[in-house]
């Protein structure tokens, strides 16, 4: 493909990514990326459902989609229509880092930005020892929690944090509150994001376990916020 020069992304983080290396490149983002502040791109709706018709119609070289976050048939429908779509599968930090390798080399053919040998450095190194164990709610009513093979639940372990649910079946079990109150972690991390949880909505509704408030995005994306993930998260 060449250099891409019109790149659409369904992916807050990447777009995240993308933006700090060649924003007049990015011409379309959904409404969740919200990173960096200002962005003034066309927005194209949602990650689930995304405005197809609204992208076409920025004559992308490339739309990056990501298997998690984007549905199949919004991918096989661009595709479909002559779009260029790139799909990103990220389970894990390393993989995170791989993915931007092949993403600004191959895919992209953009220079490399600083921040992701910072990253390499910092989190793709041997795992530390276990400190503490976590549970992670992502949703309540009905409650939702974080489980294994995720980004989040590597980069916490990554932390030195377990993740009680690590072996749960399913990505991100529905559980009932008594479970994870009952689970036996040291401290309950509670997001503002996906569901915003605040000091008044959250916290109230554990009896025994320790709950701390957190930012969302530096615990569930990849991309440039691993930085300032690593700094915070690890103290």
């Amino acid at each position: 493909m060449g250099e891409a020069r019109r790149v659409v992304s369904l992916v807050p983080s990447i777009t995240e990514a993308l933006a700090g290396v060649r924003p007049g490149a990015l011409v379309g983002a959904t409404d969740w990326c919200t990173h960096p502040a200002g962005l003034d791109v066309t927005r194209v709706r949602g990650t689930k459902n995304p405005d197809l018709a609204a992208i076409r119609a920025l004559s992308p070289d490339l739309v990056i989609a990501n298997k998690e976050e984007n549905r199949e048939l919004d991918v096989r429908r661009l595709r479909d229509s002559g779009i260029a779509v790139h799909v990103t599968e990220i389970e894990t930090v390393p993989q995170a880092v791989a993915t931007y390798v092949e993403l600004f080399d191959d895919v992209l053919g953009w220079e490399r930005p600083e921040w992701l040998a910072d990253v390499q450095a910092r989190w793709c190194g041997p795992l530390p020892p276990v400190r503490a164990r976590v549970a992670i709610p992502i949703w309540r009513d009905p409650w939702m929690v974080v489980g294994g093979a995720t980004f989040t639940s590597d980069l916490a372990r990554r932390l030195g944090w377990e993740n009680v649910f690590a072996a749960h079946e399913g990505r991100y079990p529905k559980v009932e509150l008594d479970e994870i109150d009952g689970a036996g972690a040291d401290v309950v991390l509670l997001p503002d994001e996906p569901y915003v949880f605040t000091a008044d909505d959250g916290p109230e509704a554990f009896g025994r376990t320790p709950t701390r408030l957190v930012s969302g995005r530096l615990l569930t994306w990849y991309g440039p916020s691993l930085v300032d993930a690593h700094e915070v998260l690890a103290t």
